[in-house]
């Protein structure tokens, strides 16, 4: 009886592990589009509301779902609350969110890469360093499309099979 019960825990536990990584499969595509949906909507409020920088990402955590929510408000907060550069304020809470994203490493240099650019140059140049971090991050995305249909079905699938393996080697 207690062999059936560490059978199923091991099952459960492996199976969740492969459904964990591949929601990581899931999840980065999906936040890559709300974090271009967001790009293109601080874009519109630079070039056409001519919103001051924190009233902008103040109202795109107001429509984003988290982590990407979370980041807009750290950065419209410390725009607000420090004395800090626009630079700084970006890349502290791009880091302070990341590892709650599904996001990867090339991800986070194009995002840090446009904050080093953000607020700095006038509203023309601004929307064409915006255009081209859109343009990364499309690309990023197609490959995170890519790596989902590939590999996603089989983390779920070595999940529940390294349990049945580990089940047989121990019994």
């Amino acid at each position: 009886m207690i062999k059936l019960i560490g059978a199923v825990c091991i099952i459960v536990a492996t199976t969740w592990i492969g459904f964990e990584t591949s929601r990581r499969f899931s999840d980065r595509p999906r936040q890559l589009r709300a974090l271009r949906s967001a790009l293109q909507s601080l874009e519109a409020e630079i070039m056409y509301g001519h919103t001051p920088l924190h009233e902008a990402a103040r109202r795109l955590s107001a429509q984003l779902t988290k982590p990407l929510s979370t980041f807009f408000e750290s950065f419209a907060k410390k725009l607000t609350d420090t004395e800090t550069t626009v630079n700084v304020a970006w890349e502290t809470s791009l880091k302070e969110v990341w590892k709650s994203t599904a996001l990867k490493h090339g991800d986070f240099e194009i995002m840090k890469q446009f904050g080093e650019t953000l607020g700095r140059h006038d509203r023309m140049s601004q929307q064409k360093h915006i255009m081209l971090t859109l343009t990364h991050l499309e690309r990023q995305e197609a490959d995170a499309i890519q790596n989902q249909t590939t590999y996603e079905k089989m983390v779920k699938s070595l999940g529940l099979l390294s349990g049945l393996l580990l089940i047989i080697l121990l019994f």
